[in-house]
């Protein structure tokens, strides 16, 4: 495994990181794909084993399921010392007043209650999980910061926003002196790329390194057109990301073309193509099974052609807007699923 840099940080990260959204007890989580910790801990232990150092989870994935299957995992078979731990903040985790979003006392009692769960004293990268309209932004970008000075995490990131948005909270951290983001979790894939036009161009310019959640698609781009998995036939927020645009069957056909001629998997090729994009510093890899790993790993090996990549995007045509269209419904599903109202936003 040949480690980089996060962003402009000296924080050595492994190209892929394990997004732990999969690992939670059903019971808490997602009844039909969420994974028991007797499932989820040999496909942690795989990807420890295979050189990932960087495990990314949220305080909300199973209501808090994740985050103790994931810190009692890297405990029992890492070095904490060498690993990246990262989770996110925002989204509701209990009924009543405070119960979610961005204010000084919710990011104060979340990252106790993360920290508890994964049983360490600090987090390398403490994200926000989107915005939260509600509360004063300078209002989180300040308790951020005092979250990295009281030594409970090393840095911190954000996640989807318009590009615009992401400019303010960093010039406002600039100018008051506050700790900085070191990344941004962006939607990003074959099958989605307006972020192309001015999020990826601005992290480049800050030095902030680019994690990208849903690199192949919520599976779209590793299976044909017209497969289909339990997953994706209980994924509501899916159906909000990706609209069947005309264009979508032409950029999978291309990526099963690509890897058929490599003789590889198409998994290979879409995560493949993320490392055309230098900004990118690692795709959000869910592991349900053994091979997803292996693909992820044996993608690191892939260098695409010019007429590759141009193969792959040329059927590409413009998407509506992810930032703000569907990142309230989710919230509402999620709050739903809990039995609880969501803040404001």
């Amino acid at each position: 495994m040949r480690y980089i840099k996060l962003g402009s940080t000296g924080l050595d990260v492994s190209p892929i990181a394990l997004g732990c959204m999969t690992y939670g007890e059903p019971d808490r989580g997602h009844p039909v794909w969420s994974l028991t910790e007797e499932r989820s801990r040999p496909l942690i232990k795989q990807a420890i084993e295979a050189g990932i150092n960087f495990f990314d989870t949220a305080n909300m994935y199973s209501q808090g399921s994740s985050e103790e299957i994931v810190g009692r995992a890297l405990k029992d078979f890492a070095d904490r010392d060498e690993v990246v731990i990262a989770t996110k903040v925002r989204h509701p985790m209990r009924p009543g007043p405070n119960g979610a979003g961005l204010s000084r006392k919710a990011i104060f009692a979340e990252i106790d209650h993360s920290l508890r769960r994964l049983g360490t004293d600090h987090v390398d990268l403490y994200q926000i999980h989107r915005l939260d309209n509600a509360t004063p932004i300078e209002e989180t970008l300040e308790a951020l910061h005092d979250v990295v000075k009281a030594g409970k995490a090393r840095y911190i990131g954000a996640s989807s926003m318009h590009a615009w948005e992401f400019s303010k909270l960093l010039h406002l951290q600039r100018q008051h002196g506050w700790a900085r983001f070191v990344s941004m979790q962006d939607h990003y894939n074959l099958l989605a790329r307006e972020e192309e036009r001015e999020m990826l161009p601005l992290c480049a310019d800050e030095g902030v390194g680019t994690i990208v959640w849903s690199p192949l698609a919520r599976g779209r781009l590793a299976r044909a057109n017209d497969a289909a998995t339990g997953r994706s036939a209980s994924d509501p927020f899916a159906d909000m990301l990706y609209t069947e645009e005309s264009s979508d069957r032409a950029i999978i056909d291309a990526v099963a073309a690509v890897a058929k001629n490599r003789g590889v998997s198409r998994a290979q090729i879409a995560l493949a193509w993320l490392r055309h994009n230098p900004v990118v510093v690692a795709p959000l890899v869910g592991a349900s099974k053994p091979s997803h790993l292996d693909d992820a790993v044996a993608s690191l090996e892939i260098e695409l052609t010019e007429d590759e990549v141009a193969e792959l995007e040329a059927p590409y045509t413009p998407r509506a807007d992810f930032q703000g269209v569907s990142d309230d419904a989710e919230l509402a599903r999620i709050s739903a699923r809990i039995g609880i109202r969501p803040a404001a936003a």
